[in-house]
């Protein structure tokens, strides 16, 4: 049971990055929510918790730390699909050619 709170803490985690940092075409892109909240509650969280010096308990400082590391990878996420989409728009040949 722990774990599924966990994974649906991180997925909410993951969707509210989404919201803070602008979701493309308005949808939650639930695959990104899921792997950002995961991965930046884990990252984010343990280390923050650990820093303040909380240990392994849920604490509010891993529950800031959390939304940070799904904010950073949220970002990330974002700036590499927007890199990749501009690279599949762009022409392979000159049209001069």
């Amino acid at each position: 049971m722990l774990i599924l709170a966990l994974i649906v803490a991180g997925m909410l985690v993951g969707w509210l990055a989404q919201f803070i940092l602008g979701r493309s075409a308005g949808q939650t892109d639930w695959m990104m929510a899921f792997v950002a909240g995961i991965v930046g509650s884990f990252v984010g969280g343990l280390l923050f918790s650990l820093i303040n010096g909380d240990g392994l308990d849920i604490a509010p400082s891993g529950l800031i730390g959390s939304l940070v590391g799904a904010l950073i990878v949220t970002a990330i996420w974002q700036a590499y699909n927007k890199k990749q989409r501009a690279a599949d728009r762009a022409p392979d040949a000159k049209p001069w050619e």
